[in-house]
């Protein structure tokens, strides 16, 4: 019995003495190199994303008859929360949905509604050309317009002459339908996702005509879509007349089959967009070697991404349906899953951190990048007739283009492991931006850790932070929290105050943190 009392109080000593003594398991050190020149990034990597199904435009963007739009059909609430985001670029009419559309059902005053086979959706045609410059107007966005890469190449001249000339049939066209000055549509894309010799002769036989009538315009083409393979012959064909590729990958398969995606999975898949962006540019620069492109010329426009790939049980299709038909209605109904807004938690914010510092990392190839889609669907924002929910990604975006300087540093980062299975990634992930002056700086900072505080520590040059710095905060109650309806709020940024001992400093686990430095403290 004596045995029994002593071996609980030894084992009640030992339990206190490690908890007491035990010093944190999770630590990262962060060295920022002041010495090198901090390369400037483009905004344009804060780009989005609208294709015509799933509510993204009708009962998104675009909504005439809700009493929450204006007078020119836009939903006021999402414009302004578009706005926050200050998103310098939409590529749009898709996506998928451009192949089988003809951008003159778009236009005029006679719009008749067409049946899209490939998503299985009626279109009314409502929202064309003419509404889209108006929505990039409105939230001070550059259009991006992709051709249906299935049509002649006829029709994408057109469409530039009908935008961006001030002669000619459908220059007068455009001034017909009441609007005489040209749109000017700067960067367009020849096809969505496709490939092949016949598809890369299109292109060069495209992007050169569009050159010929506008000579302003910048050109783009898919170059990567499903794997990381660009086409061997379109460099040597095409690259003359092109200014980016396309890039597009989402690294969640069918993820609706899961209500909530697995947080440590997620957390798994974070350092891949580096790895996939690492393998373009490597295509890329062999083919600079090679002679085949000018050196610098060609850049990456990663216009489709988002850690969530998008749902279509059923489709694409390419013959009619008959929309009464009871399995195609449960077909329809099942891709919808996707707008449920609890489904978004802060795997989603968390990894949208991490494609973004891929993105800034490699700023001198990666000069566009488009979250697919920016409304609905997986996108970071959710609208419903009654409002909007800023969904845990959205915050992320706004937190990247609100609080980051315009320049990146280089930025060494050593850090624990997570672990899940087989896998594992780096605890911490950071990036580090300054002003062109060179005083103010703006650190982000992610903890992937579901549960353990991060002891970070942070050298700036050959200066060790102390005292107290500014800063914000993402994160929740657990690595499940989310925004919905009843509560949009749960994940919201918070203004914090961040205290540094000798460089070192805690942070939450399952966060995103954005710390400004005005002013090193020695």
């Amino acid at each position: 019995m004596k045995l029994k009392i002593l071996f609980l109080l030894y084992f009640t000593f030992f339990i206190i003495s490690c908890d007491y003594d035990k010093s944190p398991t999770v630590k990262a050190n962060i060295i920022i190199n002041t010495n090198s020149n901090p390369k400037p990034y483009n905004p344009m990597i804060f780009g989005g994303f609208i294709e015509h199904f799933g509510k993204q435009i009708y009962g998104g963007v675009y909504d005439p008859e809700s009493p929450l739009s204006d007078n020119s059909g836009f939903r006021i609430d999402v414009i302004e929360a578009l706005k926050e985001l200050k998103i310098p670029i939409i590529r749009w009419p898709g996506g998928c949905f451009v192949d089988g559309y003809h951008w003159m059902d778009g236009v005029g005053y006679n719009r008749k509604p067409r049946d899209d086979i490939r998503w299985g959706v009626i279109e009314p045609n409502t929202f064309g050309t003419h509404e889209f410059i108006e929505l990039c107007k409105k939230i001070g966005a550059e259009p991006y317009i992709c051709h249906n890469g299935l049509a002649e190449v006829k029709e994408m001249i057109d469409w530039v002459e009908y935008t961006n000339s001030t002669i000619g049939k459908f220059a007068d066209l455009r001034k017909k339908n009441g609007y005489p000055n040209p749109l000017d549509v700067k960067i367009w894309s020849v096809g969505n996702e496709r490939s092949g010799h016949d598809y890369i002769k299109k292109v060069r036989d495209a992007s050169s005509a569009m050159k010929e009538l506008d000579s302003n315009i910048l050109v783009t083409c898919s170059g990567v879509h499903g794997n990381l393979e660009i086409d061997p012959y379109l460099f040597e064909e095409a690259g003359e007349y092109l200014d980016y590729i396309s890039v597009h990958q989402y690294w969640i398969e069918n993820w609706q089959k899961l209500s909530k995606p697995n947080y440590l999975e997620c957390m798994m898949l974070s350092e891949k967009p580096e790895y996939f962006i690492e393998k373009v540019i490597n295509q890329i620069k062999n083919a600079e070697n090679e002679g085949k492109i000018e050196k610098g010329k060609i850049k990456i426009a990663f216009d489709e991404w988002n850690l969530r790939s998008w749902h279509h049980p059923g489709f694409q299709r390419f013959e009619k349906v008959d929309y009464e038909d009871p399995e195609i209605v449960k077909l329809i109904k099942a891709r919808d899953k996707s707008l449920n807004p609890s489904i978004y938690n802060l795997s989603d914010a968390l990894f949208s951190a991490s494609f973004l510092n891929s993105c800034l990392r490699n700023s001198d190839y990666v000069t566009m990048a488009n979250i697919a889609p920016i409304v609905n669907q997986t996108g970071p924002l959710y609208v419903h007739p009654d409002g909007i929910v800023k969904r845990t990604h959205f915050h992320t975006l706004s937190m990247y283009v609100n609080e980051l300087k315009e320049y990146v540093s280089d930025t060494d980062v050593i850090s624990s492991k997570l672990f899940y299975g087989q896998d594992s990634v780096s605890v911490t992930d950071a990036v580090a931006t300054v002003d062109k002056k060179g005083e103010k700086w703006a650190i982000s900072i992610l903890n992937r850790h579901p549960s353990e505080i991060l002891e970070c520590k942070i050298k700036l040059g050959n200066k060790l932070l102390n005292g107290t710095y500014n800063a914000k905060i993402l994160t929740g109650k657990s690595y499940n929290s989310f925004n919905d309806i009843n509560n949009p709020n749960n994940v919201f940024p918070k203004a914090i105050k961040l205290n540094f001992k000798n460089g070192i400093t805690d942070i939450p686990p399952h966060s995103l943190t954005i710390l400004q430095i005005e002013k090193l403290n020695i």
